[in-house]
C-alpha cells in the first residue's frame, strides 16, 4: 500500500510557466483525501515551498533547500535541519561576490542575498558575511546569473571548497542543448545533504517503509529521492539520467504528467504492490 508520494516542484509539478494546473490541484486533493501523504520537495526555501504546498492541498510536511530542511507548517515546527559548514559559506561568498553574480543563502523561511532581484522574497545582506554566517543557520547557497559563461567559469572554483558540493545546476550546465536566456544557477549544500537523505529521515519518523513510498522528479537533484523510495517516476521532460533510473515515465510537466500518474495510482488504490500494477499494465497491451 502506498502511503507517501514525494514530488519535486519546478520542472515536475509546475508547468513551464511555473503554474499549477487545475487538474493537478484537484488530483492531489483527491490523493490526500484517500489518506496518502503528498510531500513537496524543492531546492527552494521554506516560504516558497509552503506556499506551493498549500496551493495544491498537499500534506503539511515539506522538504526544502535540497534536503536541508524538513518542516511541518501546520505545527510551525522544524523537524530536521542540515546546517551548512560556516567557513565553507564564507569561501563560497568570497568566490561569487567579486564575480558580480547573485549569492543567495537559504535561511529560516526565506533568502538573504548580496543582490536583490525579488524584493518580496529576499532580504539584502546588511552586514559582514562572517558576522552574518556565524549568527544564522544557512542550509543552502545558490550562485545565479543570466550570464551562462560567468556561472560556468565559477564552477571549478566552487567545487574546490571543502565540506560542501553542488547539489543541483541549471540543465544547460550539463547539456548545452538546454541553454537559454533564463537564470543560470547552481545550488550548494553540505556533502551529506540531499533530498534523499531528508526523505529517509522523514520516512523513519512517520514509520513508513521505503516500499510504501513513491518519488516523482525531473532533474539531477531528484536522483537521491529515487534511492529512498520503492517506485520512481520521471516526467517526460526530465533529463536523460533521471528517465533512465525511473521505473516509469509519465507525461511532461506541461501535459499534467504528475496528475496523470496520480490518477492511475488512484485507479489501482486497492493493489498492495507495484509488481501487480505492472502486470495489469502489461495486460492492457495483450
Amino acid at each position: 500500500m502506498i502511503k507517501a508520494i514525494f514530488i519535486d516542484i519546478d520542472g515536475t509539478l509546475r508547468n513551464s510557466e511555473r503554474e499549477l494546473s487545475i487538474k493537478t490541484i484537484n488530483t492531489i486533493k483527491k490523493v490526500t483525501e484517500k489518506g496518502i501523504l503528498v510531500i513537496l520537495c524543492s531546492g527552494r526555501p521554506r516560504k516558497y515551498t509552503e506556499k506551493v504546498s498549500r496551493e495544491c492541498f498537499a500534506s503539511k510536511y515539506i522538504i526544502t533547500s535540497s534536503g536541508g530542511n524538513i518542516f511541518d507548517y501546520e505545527q510551525n515546527k522544524v523537524i530536521y535541519i542540515n546546517k551548512m559548514d560556516k567557513e565553507a559559506i564564507i569561501k563560497l561568498y568570497e568566490i561569487a561576490n567579486p564575480a558580480d553574480v547573485r549569492f543567495i543563502m537559504n535561511v529560516g523561511e526565506g533568502r538573504v542575498v548580496n543582490k536583490v532581484k525579488h524584493p518580496d522574497q529576499e532580504i539584502k545582506l546588511g552586514e559582514d558575511i562572517r558576522s552574518f554566517v556565524y549568527n544564522n543557520d544557512v542550509v543552502q547557497c545558490t550562485i545565479a546569473d543570466s550570464d551562462f559563461d560567468k556561472i560556468k567559469n565559477l564552477i571549478p572554483k566552487l567545487e574546490q571548497v571543502e565540506n560542501v558540493e553542488i547539489k543541483n545546476r541549471h540543465k544547460s550546465l550539463l547539456d548545452i542543448k538546454f541553454k537559454d536566456d533564463k537564470t543560470i544557477f547552481c545550488d550548494i549544500a553540505n556533502i551529506d545533504c540531499n533530498k534523499g537523505t531528508a526523505i529517509k529521515k522523514l520516512l523513519e519518523i512517520l514509520n513508513i517503509k521505503k516500499e510504501e513510498a513513491i518519488a516523482i522528479g525531473d532533474d539531477n537533484n531528484d536522483l537521491s529521492m529515487f534511492e529512498q523510495v520503492g517506485y520512481k517516476v520521471a516526467v517526460a521532460n526530465a533529463i536523460d539520467i533521471v528517465k533512465e533510473k525511473a521505473d516509469e515515465i509519465t507525461l511532461s510537466n506541461d501535459d499534467d504528467g504528475v496528475a496523470v500518474f496520480l490518477e492511475k495510482l488512484l485507479e489501482n488504490r486497492g493493489v498492495t504492490n507495484w509488481y501487480k500494477i505492472l502486470i495489469f499494465d502489461l495486460l492492457d497491451y495483450i
